[in-house]
């Protein structure tokens, strides 16, 4: 499984872990068992219950959004009635279908949610109201989005952006976004030193601004313009 430019689908699934790991961490001090960390497959959930075994920093509830349904319950739908087994297709346990959110969630951290589960989130939004501050993580958009899972998105604050920036326009360089600051940054990494500044703006950069910023750099600037940069820019985080 190998995903744009050779990275894998295992360094996508751990980056999207640690990032989960780094917000457990942050919001600590409410307590682990306040913490629920959702993923969207029970695999992935495994795997993070393995990799944080004995991490305190790492220590929250851990759940999956689209659990595999036991052989049991299969043998168990063939004894219901008719009214039993609509019930159970919908979803008995509220307007997000079988998954519900622990009675204690303080914060629920969903990772990399698709286009898919999206309408599910907002429907758990509205079952667990205000009390529950829910935070989607490096969700997957997609140009087919219907209007649920866009709305969804439209209602969130996003509070942090870092991706790299269409590499065809502008090679090597990093979008940067992070709340309150209204400020949309792009951002180069030269081969020595920190990543410099190239442009602002108060909306998020298209491919064309992206382009025409990287086209009017300073000649100092530009040392070598790599492409297949996506290897450099994982490597920044080493």
């Amino acid at each position: 499984d190998v995903g744009v430019d050779g990275v894998s689908l295992e360094v996508l699934q751990q980056s999207n872990r640690e990032l989960c790991r780094i917000f457990v961490d942050m919001f600590g001090p409410v307590g682990g068992e306040n913490i629920c960390s959702v993923f969207m497959e029970e695999s992935l959930a495994d795997v993070a219950r393995k990799k944080w075994k004995g991490d305190s920093s790492a220590y929250c509830q851990i759940a999956s959004l689209n659990k595999s349904k036991k052989k049991k319950d299969k043998a168990k739908k063939k004894n219901m009635g008719f009214a039993a087994k609509l019930n159970s297709e919908l979803g008995a346990t509220g307007s997000s279908g079988n998954f519900a959110l622990p009675a204690n969630c303080e914060v629920a951290l969903f990772v990399a949610p698709g286009p898919r589960e999206l309408p599910l989130i907002e429907s758990l939004c509205a079952d667990v109201g205000m009390g529950t501050l829910v935070i989607i993580l490096n969700a997957r958009r997609d140009t087919q989005m219907d209007a649920t899972a866009q709305g969804l998105l439209a209602e969130f604050t996003p509070v942090f952006h870092l991706a790299a920036a269409p590499q065809d326009a502008a090679p090597n360089c990093l979008v940067y976004h992070a709340y309150p600051n209204p400020t949309w940054l792009l951002a180069r990494k030269p081969k020595v030193g920190q990543p410099k500044v190239i442009g602002a703006s108060d909306v998020r950069f298209g491919r064309e601004e992206c382009k025409e910023l990287f086209e009017g750099m300073d000649v100092g600037d530009v040392e070598v313009a790599v492409e297949g940069v996506l290897n450099n820019v994982a490597s920044w985080f080493s």
